[in-house]
């Protein structure tokens, strides 16, 4: 992805201005990472690195779950940056900044935890993106993140191929490639979700995209005329207007050299 891609993605985010009204998949799958973050055995005040905070949907949840130190919280969209830091407030123990989580993190290993929610899937390639948190983390330290897979919109997919047509929605890595990224300093198994979101129709699905900054298509993806595009709608609604994410969850920790 070059820089011009990001740009897009980050004026994306940064424009959605409805983001908590429809974002109801990510307020789900933030408040299940912070539960796993709150039961680890984390030092009494650590040092904590967010990626892609967006709206503050996992910060709030790690407050709400007593979970306590000096935070360094990040999104590379400014505007989201903003509104993570209205939601939450600002205390002596918070900063805030804009970062972009691929290539700007710091590599000196000063974090007790580095943690990001649903924003690895627009990395260029998550696997070097892993490998930079990890190297941003103490040894003994946690890095847990949640991400989407292949399997996400696979029904919008669908109505797409019923036609012969290609969907525009981002491709996501499929979960056997996720799987294969830095084994060495895997805490256990990958855990695979399937939320599914029900709409009332086809307009309904892409206005929520819109809504949540996820309607970036695919690099020269090109648009479907009108009447593709009822075609797909229809095709749609006929099974049930619901898109599944696929949710993939990780836990790792650095070892010593």
């Amino acid at each position: 992805m070059n820089a011009v891609e990001r740009d897009r993605i980050g004026a994306a985010f940064g424009s959605a201005r409805d983001y908590d009204r429809h974002a109801r998949v990510q307020h789900d799958v933030a408040s299940e990472l912070a539960a796993r973050i709150a039961a680890l055995d984390l030092p009494d005040s650590p040092r904590i690195l967010e990626i892609g905070c967006g709206t503050g949907f996992l910060t709030q949840a790690l407050i709400d779950a007593g979970v306590g130190g000096e935070w360094l919280i990040t999104d590379i969209a400014p505007a989201m940056v903003g509104r993570c830091k209205a939601r939450v407030g600002e205390s002596a123990g918070r900063r805030f900044a804009v970062m972009d989580g691929e290539y700007g993190l710091p590599e000196m290993g000063e974090f007790d935890l580095v943690c990001s929610s649903l924003a690895m899937q627009w990395f260029d390639d998550q696997d070097m993106g892993l490998a930079r948190m990890l190297r941003s983390v103490k040894v003994g330290g946690h890095c847990l993140f949640a991400t989407l897979s292949a399997g996400t919109f696979a029904e919008w997919s669908d109505a797409h191929e019923a036609e012969g047509l290609e969907a525009g929605t981002r491709r996501f890595a499929p979960l056997s490639e996720l799987e294969n990224m830095q084994t060495d300093g895997r805490v256990g198994d990958l855990v695979s979700q399937h939320r599914v979101e029900r709409h009332d129709d086809a307009l309904g699905f892409l206005r929520s995209l819109r809504a949540i900054g996820a309607g970036t298509p695919q690099p020269a993806h090109r648009p479907l005329g009108p009447a593709e595009m009822r075609r797909v709608m229809a095709r749609f609604e006929e099974r049930g207007s619901a898109v599944t994410y696929e949710v993939v969850i990780g836990h790792f920790c650095r070892s010593a050299p």
